[in-house]
């Protein structure tokens, strides 16, 4: 028996219930003294070889309380209540089929009013979490996360299943040790031979994960134009044509002028003709057929702008010989000089320069760097670095990656689809509600995912230190919480706020975290609990700088000359 269990063991008796909490008295001044907050109580349940399993929210002591003065006129003492509030998290059973010691986070009775309590302590808290181990990793290899902070010599597993099928939030305040906690998830990924994932990485935070664990990609930089074949050595590129027609629109047009709306219709019946032209000189009639405004097509840029010009320099017969200008004339201009000023920038190269981006083919190369499991020749992590994209674009160009594996994973036959994950490191930055055009355009990609994704075989996995500014609609999606610190009262509410009524009070323990310890929330557990976070084998560079040690020593580097021709260059050289 997993919990051989005697009466004079028990703590108390239940004296309430109400749904999943119950009251228990607890008689023993010394074992209340003994009971913590957040530790686990075993409750006998009315069902035969079951036990309920609960964690301690509140302790309450009252003192004691004076009576009215009894007819001999000394006081009466009423005797102290001693009671613990439980929530009630799951059943073990001793035998379900051919396993023995079966955890399920339902309840499958409720106590009885006198049911005896036990507390989880030392050799039995030790067995029963290695039987929540044992549940969690069976079925194939397991996601070792780290140790349970209530045991430390029993393993914290996650059930990698789970975890990636129903969405998951990484959160936690600067320094808490998300990153590493990433790096620790990446790294068992890592492990599978035919994993496929992909990190969006904004600060170049995990580049030694991915030459340890998989491959590393960064998008464009205005140093990497000139590169021939850039995909072979990592570089991104992400054409414009792969842009649908709303966030070209984020991207180039100005709602506030009065001629947008002719703008935003001259330009979409110049692209879907620049388009056609493209398809009819390669001789694609089966795409030609059916393609669209957003369909994914190389097209000549100097054609649109080209054609935009003629319309807006356009010139027509008027009632008198005298000649007007057209419909359009006068119109586009503002519209054209932005085109042609986002066309310039050298920091948006990897969306309007490159030697390569006019090929039919890039589309599919491209995907299969992003996308392609290590079976068909890719790596099973990619870390796409995104430290140089402008931080004013960064959500139009994060979604669309996020838009284009979702595009590809949705067209795939089921019978060829293959499952992979998208990691979104700082989300906050571009899974964000409100702010430019640019934000909602990339945002609506995150949203559809987090929506439908499951169904096509796209995980997400949504990292930030400010929950409380990623979109509610995403974290709603999201089933499993890896809750680290958090200080900031307005992301605790958000935490809150999206875990069940019964277990909303495990938030409160977030701002006591230690620095690697999380708050495991979801389906990926079977137990609520609290994990410490096992430190990865290669770590990502997010350690935190020691001020004080590094003002203290003698000498210091020399970098200031380098750093301002590097933001001149925008690129390290």
């Amino acid at each position: 028996m997993l919990f051989d269990t005697k009466d004079e063991d028990a703590i108390g008796s239940v004296v309430a219930v109400d749904t999943a909490t119950v009251l228990v008295d607890v008689p023993n001044p010394e074992d209340l003294r003994r009971l913590q907050v957040n530790r686990l109580v075993a409750l006998l349940a009315s069902g035969a070889g079951q036990r309920l399993v609960g964690v301690i929210t509140h302790i309450r002591r009252r003192g004691a309380a004076l009576d009215d003065t009894d007819r001999d006129g000394g006081e009466d003492e009423a005797p102290s209540e001693d009671e613990i509030k439980v929530t009630l998290i799951g059943t073990l059973l001793d035998r379900a089929g051919d396993a023995n010691y079966v955890f399920r986070r339902t309840l499958e009775s409720v106590p009885g009013i006198g049911a005896l309590c036990f507390s989880l302590e030392g050799e039995q808290l030790t067995a029963f979490m290695r039987a929540i181990a044992r549940g969690t990793a069976s079925g194939g290899p397991a996601l070792h996360l780290g140790t349970y902070t209530l045991d430390a010599d029993a393993a914290a597993y996650l059930d990698g299943n789970r975890l990636f099928q129903r969405h998951a939030a990484i959160v936690g305040g600067t320094g808490a040790g998300k990153s590493f906690t990433v790096a620790r998830i990446v790294e068992q990924v890592a492990k599978l031979p035919s994993a496929s994932a992909l990190v969006l990485d904004v600060h170049g935070e995990y580049a030694p994960i991915a030459t340890a664990c998989g491959r590393g990609l960064r998008v464009a930089g205005p140093a990497d134009l000139d590169e021939t074949d850039p995909l072979a050595h990592g570089v991104v590129f992400l054409p414009y044509w792969m842009l649908t027609y709303e966030e070209m629109l984020a991207l180039l047009l100005d709602r506030s002028d009065q001629n947008a709306p002719n703008q935003a219709m001259v330009f979409s019946r110049a692209v879907v003709e620049a388009k056609r032209a493209r398809l009819e000189a390669e001789g694609r009639a089966d795409v030609l057929a059916n393609f669209t405004v957003d369909s994914p097509i190389p097209y000549d840029l100097d054609a649109v702008i080209r054609r935009l010009r003629e319309l807006d320099e356009e010139r027509v017969d008027g009632r008198s010989s005298a000649s007007k200008g057209g419909p359009f004339a006068g119109k586009l201009i503002r519209f054209i000089e932005r085109l042609e000023a986002k066309r310039g920038d050298r920091r948006l190269g990897f969306l309007f320069g490159g030697a390569t981006l006019d090929d039919y083919g890039w589309m599919e190369r491209l995907c299969r760097l992003l996308m392609s499991p290590a079976a068909h020749g890719g790596a099973q992590v990619r870390v796409l670095d995104l430290s140089e994209v402008p931080s004013d674009v960064l959500p139009l160009v994060a979604g669309l990656v996020a838009r284009l594996v979702f595009s590809v994973q949705q067209w795939t036959r089921r019978e060829a689809r293959h499952p992979i994950a998208l990691l979104c490191d700082e989300a906050h930055l571009y899974v964000a509600s409100g702010g430019a055009s640019v934000h909602e355009a990339g945002l609506r990609s995150f949203e559809r995912i987090a929506k439908e994704g499951r169904k096509y075989g796209v995980s997400l996995v949504v990292i930030s230190q400010r929950p409380a500014e990623v979109s509610h609609t995403v974290l709603s999606q999201c089933s499993n919480f890896v809750a680290m610190r958090l200080g900031n009262a307005e992301d605790r509410a958000v935490v809150r706020g999206l875990l069940p009524d019964n277990l909303g009070g495990f938030v409160d323990v977030l701002p006591l975290l230690d620095v690697g310890e999380a708050l495991v929330v979801g389906d990926a557990t079977l137990l609520p609990s609290r994990i410490r976070v096992a430190k990865p084998a290669v770590p990502p560079l997010s350690a935190t700088v020691d001020f004080w040690d590094r003002w203290a020593a003698h000498d210091a580097p020399d970098g200031l000359a380098a750093a301002v021709e590097a933001v001149r260059r925008q690129t390290w050289g």
